[in-house]
């Protein structure tokens, strides 16, 4: 066999080589820009070239700080396909973890969208490594950038050769740097390697749920989180039309946008699935799904009702995915055994609901709190360990981190899970979120999905409060559809809850909130309402 290195710069060569006319749709700041594959290749050679006159060596980090549209996908080719390392800074990070993930990365060049300018230039002064600022936008001019000697992104690359050799390199060789969404602490930072992302891309092309030439495809998570979970590679490995949602994109532009590119798969976290359906449902007859082969849901459970309405309301089919920023990060994918082609109804949605089943080239344990596996019986409990070709095996420049994730060449994913007869693994928990009342512990996550299914619910977040006798109960936190709000009771929840869970896990008290507190990547924060409540009351 050849000793060929498994490098991103593959997907970009079989996609111009194969699909040069196959169109890229971005949502830019005046309007939605067109172009092909081939011009792709032609901008991401330019955008590799202008690197080396900004004198970035190989191995230095070039960071982004950006939606999802054309530019944010140059620089996933031209970066790391050129030997450097992509930091692609979460936009939603507080200020003093920008500051920290820039410094700790060591960015030498940081790409900044225009809108996102006021995030960055008040912190500039702070930024120990950054040399070079260049500024993301569709316009010829801006005025008065307020970051030292920034340069538009299109001057940038304009009189740059699109002459590149792409060079060759151990595929093992950093590709991109993220940080984790620190729930305390400073974010953790994670190296994927060219090797990890190849693999993990080629893994998620196959099966029924993978991405095809015939696909029109969307990601609407975040190319500033997890590598938008590998579509940029993987939709352009597969030469399928890309659409990109572009700065700051409502409810309403990604309907206009999965209805008039007709968008066929696209891939999102619940609280967008949430807010697209009830859009749909709120301007009847405008918009036609039709085209939809699937959408895929991710970063938190999904709930069966939210995937039943899908099917029933708009005919589209909602498959839950499951991942971690240490994982690159799809582990799981729901994806609907042969066995089960008939299943219909509540069966049908519960098996959706499901995490998923693993996929080709990952290994998994489920241990107990003394390190035994737990019977694959969907109901013992334990918590899921992994370990892969794109599973990272540190943290970057944290050792202290590293040494309370990593046992025996396991990653320790922090989540507390099922396993059943057939292979379907169930996320149950975090470990932090679990309800321990009375001794016996209560999913969260179960809990959520149960009260979610009520006709008037919009979101529902459960944590655990502090209690004299049970040690702890379940507080849930509600939001109520806008036409619901006021009229719901707390007795009405309570009493929907009966039939559908123990009756010890029916909560002690419910508030009703405007809207769930989100993290920076649209995951309910537990965190913040934990912070909130006390005993069930405002602290403040």
């Amino acid at each position: 066999m050849m000793d060929y290195p498994l490098l991103l710069k593959s997907a970009l060569y079989r996609a111009v080589t194969i699909f040069p006319e196959k169109e890229i749709v971005s949502r830019d700041y005046s309007g939605l820009f067109r172009y092909t594959y081939r011009d792709l290749h032609t901008r991401v050679c330019r955008l590799a070239n202008a690197l080396n006159s900004l004198g970035v060596q190989p191995g230095e980090r070039v960071a982004s700080f950006a939606w999802n549209h054309h530019r944010h996908l140059e620089l996933y080719y031209a970066v790391p396909c050129s030997q450097r390392v992509l930091h692609t800074v979460n936009i939603r990070l507080f200020k003093d973890q920008l500051i920290y993930t820039i410094n700790h990365a060591e960015d030498k060049v940081l790409f900044v969208d225009e809108d996102l300018v006021p995030l960055i230039a008040p912190i500039a002064s702070e930024l120990k490594t950054v040399q070079h600022y260049v500024i993301m936008t569709d316009k010829t001019a801006l005025q008065d950038i307020p970051l030292p000697g920034a340069i538009l992104y299109e001057d940038l690359i304009a009189d740059a050769s699109s002459d590149y050799t792409f060079p060759e390199f151990d595929e093992r060789t950093p590709a991109i740097i993220s940080y984790t969404s620190a729930t305390t602490g400073d974010p953790k930072g994670v190296v994927y390697s060219h090797r990890g992302l190849y693999l993990h891309c080629l893994t998620c092309l196959t099966g029924e749920l993978g991405v095809h030439e015939s696909d029109v495809t969307m990601p609407i998570v975040p190319m500033f989180h997890v590598n938008a979970w590998g579509r940029p590679y993987t939709d352009t490995w597969a030469g399928a039309k890309q659409v990109y949602p572009g700065p700051r994109p409502t409810s309403a532009d990604l309907c206009e946008l999965i209805h008039n590119e007709k968008v066929t798969f696209s891939v999102g976290v619940p609280t967008i699935w949430m807010g697209i359906l009830q859009h749909v449902l709120a301007n009847p007859g405008k918009y036609d799904f039709s085209h939809v082969r699937y959408f895929m849901s991710g970063g938190s459970a999904l709930p069966a009702a939210l995937t039943q309405a899908y099917q029933e309301q708009l005919g589209v089919k909602l498959y839950q995915g499951y991942g971690q920023t240490e994982t690159t990060p799809v582990t799981f994918i729901n994806v609907p055994k042969s066995k089960f082609k008939d299943l219909q109804g509540t069966e049908l949605y519960q098996l959706r609901a499901k995490t998923g089943l693993i996929l080709p080239g990952l290994e998994m344990r489920i241990v107990n709190t003394n390190g035994e596996e737990v019977a694959h019986d969907g109901k013992e409990m334990g918590e899921l360990l992994l370990r892969g070709p794109w599973v990272i095996n540190e943290y970057y420049k944290n050792p202290e981190k590293s040494k309370e994730s990593f046992v025996d060449g396991w990653f320790r994913t922090g989540d507390i899970v099922t396993l059943d007869q057939n292979g379907y693994l169930q996320v149950v928990d975090r470990t932090r979120d679990l309800i321990k009342s009375g001794g016996e512990w209560i999913s969260s996550v179960d809990l959520e999905n149960a009260i979610m299914a009520h006709p008037a619910v919009a979101e529902a977040a459960v944590i655990a409060i502090a209690h004299p006798k049970w040690q702890e109960r379940p507080l849930a936190c509600v939001s109520l559809k806008p036409e619901y709000r006021g009229r719901v009771s707390k007795e009405e929840l309570s009493a929907f809850l009966a039939d559908r869970v123990p009756k010890w896990w029916i909560p002690d008290d419910f508030v009703f909130i405007d809207e769930v507190p989100k993290t920076s990547v649209g995951k309910f924060s537990k965190k913040t309402l934990r912070e909130q409540y006390e005993e069930g009351r405002l602290t403040s």
